[in-house]
């Protein structure tokens, strides 16, 4: 198999997984990954698929302008493939939105399946309506321009401090944001599919009517070490 097959194979497993199942996978592989603080602003769709990376800092200038006059985003966008996920590194800040209704159309009409902010977005209902699923800290009227640009793309950043790099992996749901470093996706993924299995062996049980404290005892506290998930 080569990488673009075993790629998209890995693409396709992670999208029948949740964040809590590839969280709790990290954890057992001893990878960090959770971004705290994101949720879910506009519909509420599961997000996986690979990352294109946006960086933004302070603005400099009455425009705000860093890239030659680029809009921040555009170039992103612009580079995406259907099924990308754009992710904006905005520092966590909430006072100006880093992300807005203009560039959800454009990337909606580009086939990105959804954006992260480590920041605020702005226009929310815009986006709700185009049916694009943002996650982000929260939601600001207040433009970026004048106050934050656009300082690269595709690039390593850090998203809440998750150090996430193009091509990463992304699981984004109610629960909230989990990054897959590439390098490592499918190894996670494998093991979130076998957390995934016990999860819902363990359901099975309590819908046959076990109790509840036979069924979530010492070895659910044990579920995700490696010796127990180990094939």
């Amino acid at each position: 198999m080569d990488q673009l097959s075993a790629r998209a194979g890995v693409l396709a497993r992670l999208a029948a997984l949740d964040s809590c199942a590839c969280s709790d996978a990290m954890d057992q592989l001893g990878l960090v990954g959770v971004a705290p603080g994101m949720r879910a602003l506009t519909v509420a769709r599961r997000v996986t698929g690979p990352v294109i990376t946006v960086a933004l800092g302070p603005a400099q200038g009455a425009h705000g302008a860093r890239t030659g006059g680029r809009h921040l985003g555009t170039a992103a966008i612009e580079a995406a493939q259907p099924g990308d996920v754009i992710v904006v590194a905005a520092g966590g800040r909430v006072d100006a939105a880093g992300w807005g209704g203009v560039l959800s159309l454009a990337a909606t009409i580009r086939g990105v399946c959804g954006v992260i902010v480590d920041g605020a977005c702005r226009d929310v209902d815009e986006s709700a309506t185009l049916g694009l699923p943002l996650y982000a800290l929260g939601a600001v009227p207040a433009t970026a321009r004048g106050r934050q640009a656009e300082i690269g793309w595709n690039i390593p950043v850090d998203v809440a401090g998750v150090t996430v790099a193009p091509g990463d992996l992304v699981v984004a749901d109610g629960s909230g944001v989990v990054f897959l470093p590439a390098s490592r996706a499918a190894d996670v993924v494998a093991a979130a599919e076998r957390i995934a299995a016990r999860e819902a062996a363990m359901a099975d049980r309590l819908r046959a009517g076990e109790r509840a404290s036979a069924v979530l005892s010492a070895d659910y506290e044990e579920m995700l070490s490696a010796r127990e998930d180990r094939p």
